[in-house]
């Protein structure tokens, strides 16, 4: 069994930067992949950034690309998303993820990954 929390959100004007974290326990952190998803009020979870367990591969998708980065410090059994140049659409609810065996197809499908946290609130508004 896997324990992921989220930590980070909070309230922030257009523009601004906000780096979100996730501590995970219970197994091996370093051989899962990562995840981070977003869900916002009304509509469904959505697949925001991924990182492979060893940091080799990641993935964004096209609306964070370039604003985003997620890492990894599998020493501290920590991910981080680096949001910059945050906008009033990234509002949402996000998610911490994690998957044994990460597919490089399905990598943005919520089913692919087996762990998930409560949720950090980030709400950009000015």
């Amino acid at each position: 069994q896997v324990q992921l929390v989220e930590s980070g959100g909070r309230l922030v004007a257009p523009g601004d930067s906000l780096r979100l974290s996730c501590v995970g326990s219970g197994r091996d952190f370093s051989a899962l992949s990562m995840g981070w998803f977003r869900q916002a009020p009304g509509k469904e979870r959505e697949f925001v950034s991924a990182i492979l367990w060893n940091g080799g591969r990641r993935f964004y998708t096209e609306s964070v690309e370039g604003r985003f980065t997620i890492s990894r410090d599998n020493a501290k059994n920590m991910v981080y998303l680096q949001m910059n140049s945050l906008k009033p659409e990234d509002t949402a609810t996000y998610y911490c993820s994690a998957a044994k065996v990460l597919s490089l197809v399905y990598y943005s499908d919520y089913a692919s990954y087996d762990y998930w946290g409560q949720g950090t609130q980030v709400t950009v508004s000015s």
